[in-house]
């Protein structure tokens, strides 16, 4: 049997930066993975260039149950540090937007940064190596792997969550912790497409592809959400930045309300552009504000024609009108202010109700995970298993879209290895 001082379950970013840091700590580490390819979704993620951290992250991003218990970790490992690593491994980078930062040429940077943190630690690592069965015993852990037992001190579960099963992602790590008597938090997908019934969506189907910015929000008190962001139409429902931010907040049953015009008053616009004496009709009007093929649809469905208010909503499912209401005809100068208004008012406030996501297959990351309430946020070890921790996405910790959930892995992964290290026994 061979017995290390760690063996950490999962070579992601939080297992790979854990045993990086651990090693050159002077712990003797082991880490372990199931699949073939380690890291794979660093590899996938920012199309291929992996948004590696966040300069704007505090613990403001993150969704939990119990939501100031990432504070300590993402205080003590922050992006300025994690860059500061970028930059000494030479990696070429960029910042898009939003305090969101690439790499400028390929994920696989970051990959070869952490194997090579990894080397420089002397860490094990054995790949396809499957986990069967874990004991704890008073002095250590024991894991039944394709490999033969291996012991160690201590164990950290770095193990991802649901999202993206098709790269390997599967439940071991909530299995592990309620295996170990730890509570689960109900987990679901986040940063996921949202979609609605098939007949109430029909309208909007067309409009695949077409994408503009808007104002969106869901939830109530300290659960809503409320993000200024790019919105995509899908054949299915909406998706884009906008709708992945959101999603998260988003619980069945819930409305999203969406400000297809975040940027002007339009009901002012509006009636600034009829008194200007334009002779231009109404989609032309609205055209210079949304795209076109919008402005073409919502008018043709008729959701401003009197009582039709309810048609705005495709989760809700009453049919649409199938023209453009007369009073809406005319040219802009014809229509009354009062229709005008009301028109602004659903544009500003299109409220859905969705029938749900597309899955954990388009999720980017899984919301819930292992209640925090038992971990210590100092060391991410268990309150209930002495030498147990537990990292990065199968914690009840989730980051907004935008390098935040990476800037949780490296913030949990560091405040475990230096946890372990500190308490390492002298010689």
């Amino acid at each position: 049997m061979q017995q290390f001082d760690v063996v950490i379950v999962g070579a992601g970013a939080a297992g790979l930066f854990c045993a990086g840091v651990a090693g050159q700590l002077g712990l003797k580490v082991l880490v372990l993975d199931h699949a073939k390819k380690v890291a794979e979704k660093i590899r996938i993620s920012g199309g291929g260039r992996c948004n590696f951290t966040n300069r704007d992250a505090t613990h403001e991003q993150f969704l939990s149950s119990n939501p100031h218990f990432c504070r300590s970790a993402l205080a003590r490992y922050t992006p300025r540090d994690f860059l500061a690593l970028v930059q000494r491994h030479r990696i070429a980078w960029h910042e898009k937007h939003k305090g969101q930062l690439f790499c400028d040429e390929s994920s696989e940077d970051i990959i070869r940064m952490l194997l090579r943190e990894c080397d420089a630690g002397g860490v094990q690592r054995w790949h396809s190596c499957t986990v069967h069965a874990v004991r704890h015993t008073a002095a250590r852990f024991e894991l039944d792997t394709r490999a033969g037992v291996v012991a160690g001190a201590r164990l950290v579960v770095a193990t991802g969550g649901l999202s993206i099963p098709q790269i390997g992602a599967s439940d071991f790590g909530y299995r592990l912790a309620r295996q170990f008597g730890h509570r689960v938090v109900p987990t679901r997908p986040a940063l996921v497409p949202l979609t609605f019934d098939a007949a109430a969506w029909a309208p909007f189907a067309a409009l695949a592809g077409v994408s503009l910015e808007v104002r969106i929000a869901t939830g109530e008190g300290k659960g809503r959400g409320e993000f200024l962001e790019d919105l995509l139409f899908t054949h299915r429902g909406l998706s884009g930045p906008a709708v992945l931010q959101v999603s998260s907040y988003w619980h069945p049953g819930q409305p999203i309300l969406v400000d297809l015009v975040p940027h002007l008053r339009l009901s002012e616009a509006l009636r600034e552009a009829k008194a200007a004496r334009t002779r231009k009709h109404l989609p032309n009007e609205l055209a210079a504000w949304m795209p076109a093929r919008l402005a073409d649809t919502w008018l043709a469905l008729g959701v401003e024609a009197e009582g039709a208010t309810r048609g705005a909503q495709p989760g809700s499912g009453p049919p649409y009108k199938a023209a453009v209401p007369p009073a809406l005809e005319r040219p802009l100068g014809e229509i009354r202010d009062r229709d005008l208004d009301h028109l602004a008012e659903r544009l500003h406030r299109w409220s859905l109700v969705p029938s749900g996501t597309e899955g954990y297959r388009k999720a980017e990351v899984t919301a819930g995970g292992v209640d925090t309430r038992e971990l210590s946020s100092q060391t991410m070890e268990s309150r209930l298993v002495p030498g147990l921790h537990f990292i990065g996405e199968v914690v009840d910790v989730t980051g907004w879209l935008g390098g935040y959930n990476f800037q949780w892995a490296w913030a949990s992964a560091a405040a475990c290895a230096r946890a372990m290290a500190a308490a390492r026994p002298g010689p």
